[in-house]
């Protein structure tokens, strides 16, 4: 598998699902559903924020707190806000994607297979515990897509609710190669 080629249909789904969300007027973007993460920008905001942790993690970064970061999906800045920062990513995440092959980690591992250690914060769900989690740099990236389509999926069912219905996302009509036969 090329890790590359699947963050490129990432990009190219999110850029569908983006169109999609740009029709919305702001009173739909901020609309609650029962669902998800309940309203489609603290959906895109999240899925947004997610990516940039995870590359972070990746890269080998140290996370601030969540409550430091400057914006939190809770209050989800506009589209208009969101949008060039996640180009700006998607730039940057393809970088250090392209860039694994090369890595080693403090153990000698090497690549995909690198392990990447952090301490993460106390957790609200876990009586405030924290805990020490160690992945190899391949989970992170399955991790960093598997959650994108998570969350996707939310917000697919809330533009479908909307009246804004995304279509045609699947992995072979955008990834693969098409030529109509006579």
């Amino acid at each position: 598998m090329d890790p590359l080629r699947i963050y490129d249909y990432l990009a190219a789904a999110r850029r569908r699902v983006l169109d999609a969300v740009r029709t919305l007027t702001p009173e739909e973007y901020l609309r609650p559903f029962p669902f998800g993460l309940t309203t489609v920008g603290a959906t895109v905001t999240h899925m947004m924020l997610s990516e940039w942790y995870y590359i972070e993690r990746v890269e080998g970064r140290e996370v601030p707190p969540y409550e430091r970061w400057p914006i939190q999906y809770e209050n989800p800045p506009s589209l208009t806000v969101i949008e060039p920062i996640w180009r700006e990513q998607e730039v940057r995440v393809r970088s250090v994607l392209a860039a694994q092959t090369d890595a080693v980690g403090a153990d000698g591992s090497r690549g995909w297979d690198r392990r990447i250690a952090y301490e993460s914060f106390p957790d609200d769900t876990r009586g405030r515990r924290r805990f020490l989690l160690c992945a190899t740099a391949g989970d992170y990236v399955i991790q960093l897509a598997l959650h994108e389509v998570h969350h996707r999926s939310q917000a697919m069912s809330m533009l479908r609710q909307l009246g804004q219905p995304v279509q045609d996302i699947d992995y072979n009509d955008l990834m693969f190669e098409r030529r109509e036969l006579s």
